[in-house]
């Protein structure tokens, strides 16, 4: 298989890494105005993603970021690791 087959075919292919990469570049572009939640449910608008195939897709960093998000929008209860009740 030519060279330039097997690239155009791996582009059609969306992977954790440029998964993540296109939701960093969307939120930055947006300079702040666009969560991380909001940029995935755009992307997968845009490139017709179904969104029940992104939890395979988020990467640990991005899901580290999604995390801090959603508790700070108070989406999710913050999280106490380590701290022992009194």
């Amino acid at each position: 298989m030519p060279k330039d087959a097997k690239k155009g075919q791996d582009d059609n292919f969306l992977t954790p890494t440029k998964f993540s990469q296109e939701i960093e570049r969307l939120v930055k572009v947006s300079n702040g105005l666009i969560t991380y939640i909001e940029a995935i449910v755009t992307y997968c608008q845009e490139n017709e993603v179904e969104l029940e195939t992104v939890p395979k897709l988020v990467s640990k960093p991005l899901k580290e970021r999604l995390r801090h998000e959603a508790q700070r929008l108070n989406y999710m209860k913050k999280s106490s690791k380590g701290v022992l009740p009194l």
